[in-house]
């Protein structure tokens, strides 16, 4: 009989116990088992300790790469992600995909090396600030100056990470810290998650109160919903209330696109039905959304009849751009299991029938504006390339890139769990597709994952091809090309007359001969009719493959609410001849069918 495997033994076992030993064994005991990096100089006795460790380091091909890659891990997951970097260009190559972090409320703990302390202040070799560089976007940041420091620096770091509302954090690691004699260190222990605060009970029956008045009312979800571990109970308190919902682009998936109380996504590419309702409800109900200006579309005039109920964790959210007649700060959970069944019996007992025929307004113009797929020609229509592969792939993780792609896959995939849409949201960075996917696969070898990207997007980070055929990742890319920066051309076509500046991409490589380069399966399609095929064998590759979609350059995202006006002037394409758009906006009119309200 074999004698019974032993455990591997992490670096600090098999070396003399320095600083960064000890900072491998502190990271395995935050239960991390993945992070993203690239070696360098100052950051070298870290890959010294990596050797060897029970940790599953991915070598990135570009520090960009880790840092969407760790932010793809920690979305899709929940979880902490983790990248690594050396000094100088190192850490600066990091710093949109921290930036991407903290705009968009990821957990994500990031660790750069720095010169030593002593060199530190003369502008020695690969020495940058990056602290300082970093301070404005991340929760916050850490400087090691001593060894003994560590132990502190690393509990606070991930409890800041994962505590209220998500976020980056930064530790700045001098290479001689790292090499420090740390055999007096104690054994790492994490620290505790801090308390998410309960919610006041005068803020809940405040919260009551007003939306039991309401006739039209709407829910208005969030990113707030999936941070919060809140999907459930938002759910729960949507059917009980039977009031209608709008989802913002953070908070697709919090209900399943299919709902009959999902009007869609609202703002500058929402849905029609889904805009008109906010614009016309008296009672705006908001869960963990914060406003953003590509929601709202000219604020002063956004949900212009209602009054709003905002619940939060963040208090800072509440009353930052528009007023909240009842404010409710604290965990989203509770202060939804605490309002759902008095709301629901609130909402039945009075004013029933002129929310029924709110309700029925609703799903009727949700009905009526509900995306089409029968386009006309022979050309690949990309809304309903996407329509169909989330057919195929229904469980699918989707990490997309930006530009009219993401609007699409925002507007036609079927998300029914908003951890499967990953996308860089408040930044919008272009490059954020592939490596996030990356992200995605190594937090679940089993899970589908899906890429799509632009055709500019995907040159940004292109070099991840590399990644994904030395880990053997099955991510499958849809690369649509429109031979263009296909989003600032739509704005130059309707908003700077036609004078089109820098977006020609005609010149782009042979994508497909590109991934074969890199040893990854690929394909080309440009008939609507070879779409089901291709999309079929793509699904149906074993390894990473790559499907090159040829779409129409001239093709526009529709609907879209022009800068600078109310989401109730959304254009569609054939509102065009109407432009050039003034840039002022209107005092805010019922909607064309605003008569069919109840009183």
């Amino acid at each position: 009989m074999d004698a019974p495997a032993q455990p591997m033994e992490s670096g600090a076992t098999t070396r003399a116990r320095n600083g960064a030993c000890w900072l491998v064994d502190a990271l395995v005991a935050e239960g991390v088992d993945t992070l993203f990096g690239y070696p360098g100089g100052a950051i070298m006795p870290f890959y010294d300790a990596l050797h060897g460790a029970p940790l599953r380091h991915v070598l990135v091909r570009h520090e960009q790469g880790a840092a969407f890659a760790a932010n793809g891990y920690a979305r899709a997951s929940g979880r902490v992600g983790v990248c690594v970097a050396t000094s100088g260009p190192g850490a600066s190559n990091l710093v949109t995909g921290i930036a991407d972090a903290m705009l968009d409320s990821v957990p994500m703990v990031v660790i750069t090396g720095q010169v030593a302390t002593g060199l530190m202040g003369t502008d020695a070799f690969q020495e940058l600030d990056v602290f300082g560089m970093t301070m404005p976007m991340v929760k916050h940041g850490f400087i090691a100056r001593r060894v003994d420091e560590l132990p502190r620096l690393v509990g606070e770091a991930f409890r800041i990470a994962r505590s209220g509302r998500p976020g980056p954090v930064l530790i700045d690691l001098p290479k001689d810290v790292q090499l420090a004699c740390a055999a007096h260190l104690p054994a790492h222990a994490p620290s505790p998650v801090d308390a998410v605060p309960r919610p006041a009970d005068a803020s809940l029956h405040e919260a009551l109160a007003l939306i039991s008045q309401a006739r039209r009312p709407v829910v208005y979800g969030g990113g707030g919903i999936v941070l919060g571990d809140a999907v459930r109970d938002f759910r729960t308190f949507v059917d009980a209330t039977q009031m209608p919902a709008v989802l913002t682009l953070k908070a697709l998936g919090a209900l399943p696109s299919e709902h009959p109380l999902n009007l869609g996504m609202l703002g500058m590419h929402g849905s029609r039905a889904a805009n008109t309702a906010v614009q016309e409800c008296d009672v705006l109900v908001v869960v963990g959304a914060r406003f953003d200006d590509r929601a709202t579309g000219k604020l002063a005039e956004f949900a212009p009849f209602a009054r709003v109920v905002h619940m939060d964790l963040d208090a800072g959210e509440i009353g930052k751009l528009r007023h909240a007649d009842a404010g409710v700060r604290g965990d989203l959970r509770r202060t939804l299991a605490a309002l759902t069944l008095p709301c629901a019996a609130q909402l039945h007992a009075r004013h029933g029938e002129a929310r029924r025929q709110w309700r029925a307004l609703c799903q009727q113009r949700a009905r009526a504006h509900a995306a089409r797929y029968d386009a006309p020609g022979d050309a690949v229509h990309a809304p309903s390339l996407l329509r169909r592969l989330s057919t195929l792939a229904p469980s699918a993780i989707v990490a997309c890139d930006v530009g009219q792609h993401q609007m699409w896959v925002a507007q036609h995939w079927r998300f029914d769990d908003p951890r499967r849409h990953l996308t860089s949201g408040a930044l919008g960075a272009m490059g954020f597709g592939l490596p996030a996917a990356i992200g995605a696969q190594m937090q679940d070898p089993r899970a589908q994952v899906i890429c799509v990207s632009g055709d500019g997007s995907f040159l940004m980070n292109v070099q991840e091809l590399a990644t994904l055929r030395r880990y053997g990742l099955p991510v499958k890319i849809v690369l649509l090309d429109n031979r263009a920066l296909g989003m600032v051309r739509q704005w130059q076509e309707l908003f700077f007359d036609r004078r089109y500046s820098e977006i020609d991409l005609s010149d782009n490589p042979d994508f497909v001969a590109v991934a074969r380069a890199f040893g990854i399966e690929a394909r080309r399609v440009e008939r609507a009719g070879d779409v089901g095929a291709a999309l079929e064998v793509l699904l149906a590759a074993r390894g990473p493959a790559l499907l090159h979609v040829a779409i129409d350059t001239g093709a526009n995202v529709w609907p879209l609410v022009p800068p600078n006006h109310n989401n109730a002037q959304m254009l569609d394409a054939d509102d065009v001849a109407s432009l050039p758009l003034a840039t002022t906006g209107s005092e805010p009119t019922p909607t064309e069918d605003s008569h069919a309200l109840p009183a």
